[in-house]
């Protein structure tokens, strides 16, 4: 079978990447294409298109590049009816993904989409487009399928992916901690974020005391972070990490985590944090009027309770960073209680088998798993 996948950022790439593995079990002659990233293009995908190249965050970098963005639109449909794919895998970056689906069905090409975009979160109108434009609804969360439910729409929980990825985690055998406590930054995956939320965390990084650990996205090059950690003056405090987040949070006492998957991943390693956002003010004001969620991290979401303090845009702020890491040092332990709960509700590991299963069982109907 040839599967065509498209990931828009460094999670779906991972989330990728364990579902080709589990797909070319069930499937040894699979062929595999995607826009995706470096960790797919290791496993054989043909990597058409890089994230970091596609990836746009808010609604006004969206505008600002939307002739870029249509453009790539335009030569994904082209490759994409090149390549004649069996079924057309989409893992969230609902901007793109969404228009790639109803152009797919039009063509008559199977569609799955594996990590829905979270519309239960804003445009709850899109639920219908998902239905109408996909064969197979794959989510992660555990209160998605009862949402979807709501507007008569199937989907199935199949497990949360990153279960799977912490489970194969291995330490690289680096140490990061020294002699005091290890504070991981994980400012984001995409250069907007870094820029709006990194210098706050640094500056706020100055009169604590822990040794500073900054987790480095796949996609961003190095100079974005030291130019900043030096504008700082923070260099010998400081240390950035390529590629090891993992590594970074196996050996973390705390963290300040960008909103995002990171968020959960470091739930998952049972580290406590405070969750940090701030973007573009005129993307960020848009957002405030459309989305309807009590909260933006997904560890909360799913707890459905504030498990971890949150600093929004104007929130964010030095000061407030001090006062919640004082709150944080204070609830640690409740904190990692509620990190407890949290991984029962998500249930157990096996997102990508469970994913690779439905998927290959919608490709040969009948067929005995």
């Amino acid at each position: 079978m040839k599967y065509y996948i498209i990931a828009g950022e460094a999670s779906g790439d991972l989330h990728g990447t364990n579902l080709i593995k589990a797909l070319k079990n069930l499937d040894p002659e699979s062929r595999f294409r995607c826009w995706g990233g470096d960790k797919m293009a290791e496993t054989g995908a043909e990597l058409v298109e890089h994230y970091k190249n596609t990836a746009f965050m808010g609604f006004a970098e969206v505008l600002f590049n939307l002739r870029k963005i249509l453009s790539f639109i335009s030569a994904c449909k082209s490759d994409i009816a090149g390549f004649h794919p069996d079924v057309l895998i989409l893992i969230d970056y609902p901007g793109f993904n969404m228009r790639i689906a109803e152009w797919a069905k039009k063509e008559n090409l199977k569609v799955v989409y594996y990590i829905t975009p979270q519309i239960w979160a804003w445009h709850k109108s899109r639920v219908h487009k998902l239905g109408k434009f996909t064969d197979k609804l794959l989510v992660i969360l555990p209160f998605e399928p009862a949402f979807f439910q709501k507007y008569h729409y199937t989907a199935t929980y199949v497990g949360h992916p990153l279960l799977d990825a912490i489970t194969q985690f291995h330490p690289s055998g680096i140490r990061i901690k020294k002699d005091k406590p290890l504070l991981a930054l994980i400012p984001g995956s995409r250069k907007q974020e870094i820029r709006y939320i990194l210098p706050v965390m640094l500056e706020a990084c100055r009169s604590i005391d822990a040794d500073v650990a900054l987790a480095g996205a796949p996609a961003i090059t190095d100079d974005l972070y030291i130019d900043q950690i030096e504008r700082a003056g923070l260099s010998r405090k400081v240390i950035l990490y390529r590629n090891q987040t993992y590594d970074i949070l196996s050996q973390a006492d705390y963290a300040w985590v960008g909103s995002g998957t990171a968020t959960l991943e470091t739930a998952l390693f049972g580290v406590p944090q405070i969750v940090c956002y701030k973007g573009h003010p005129v993307s960020y004001a848009i957002a405030r009027k459309i989305v309807d969620i009590p909260f933006i991290s997904l560890v909360n979401l799913i707890a459905e309770e504030e498990v971890v303090r949150e600093l929004i845009q104007d929130n964010l702020t030095v000061a407030h960073l001090h006062q919640e890491m004082k709150n944080l040092l204070r609830n640690q332990n409740i904190i990692k209680q509620k990190y407890t709960d949290l991984r029962l509700k998500l249930g157990n590991a096996g997102a990508s088998r469970n994913a690779a299963r439905e998927i290959f069982t919608l490709l040969n109907s009948g067929h005995e798993l």
